[in-house]
């Protein structure tokens, strides 16, 4: 399958490589399907967090920035509800290994009231069981934390 990203041009889609997010992501419920993509020098080229790309194949005018959020110093510890564990196919607190946590990242716009930089969605990360290509984004609506992220 071959799609024409506006930040990517053409891009080649393996059936077996595309990542299903079954109930989409909070705003973007209709795209369902993507596909993992990344410049192979990114994190070697700023010195800083490897940026990957989560391009929708449902519209090619999506595209989610994602990053490790250990790249951040974030160590993320939460626990999947039933329905979670059943969207992600994922075994259950038997086989948590098996899942990864991304975090959705943008540049703000320069005229919110923000700092330069980059900012992520820390309440909203990524869940994707690697081995069965099933994801979802894990709402977080009460956490323990007090962190401010800002570019140096």
């Amino acid at each position: 399958m071959k799609i024409e990203s506006p930040l990517f041009g053409e891009v080649n889609t393996n059936p077996e490589t595309v990542i299903t997010f079954p109930k989409g992501l909070m705003g973007f419920e209709n795209c369902t399907r993507y596909q993992f993509l990344h410049e192979a020098a990114a994190g070697e080229k700023t010195g800083g967090a490897m940026v990957h790309y989560l391009q929708s194949l449902d519209d090619p005018a999506v595209c989610f920035s994602v990053v490790d959020p250990v790249s951040f110093g974030l160590n993320y510890e939460f626990t999947l509800t039933d329905d979670e564990e059943s969207v992600l196919q994922s075994g259950g607190a038997d086989n948590p290994g098996g899942l990864a946590v991304l975090l959705m990242v943008y540049k703000p716009r320069a005229d919110e009231a923000t700092a330069p930089g980059v900012s992520a969605n820390i309440n909203g990360p990524l869940v994707i069981n690697a081995e069965k290509r099933l994801g979802l984004q894990k709402i977080i609506r009460s956490s323990h934390y007090d962190v401010t992220l800002r570019e140096s």
